[in-house]
């Protein structure tokens, strides 16, 4: 049976931390930025992490 492969886009999206959390980068952050206030930009362009709902699959997809 063949190596399995994981998803490259996963590993350029999602990053672990030292404490086995994983972080990733906010949506709505390329363009249609003039109508959005600075405040919201300035959040978004911080790392948050991915819920626990979530944490399973991106897992098994970026080990």
């Amino acid at each position: 049976m063949p190596k399995l492969k994981r998803k490259s886009g996963s590993k350029k999206r999602f990053k672990k931390t030292s404490t086995g959390k994983i972080k990733r980068k906010h949506a709505f952050k390329r363009h249609i930025l003039t109508k959005k206030s600075s405040k919201k930009k300035r959040k978004l362009s911080k790392f948050s992490n991915v819920s626990s709902s979530n944490k399973k699959n991106i897992k098994k997809q970026i080990l």
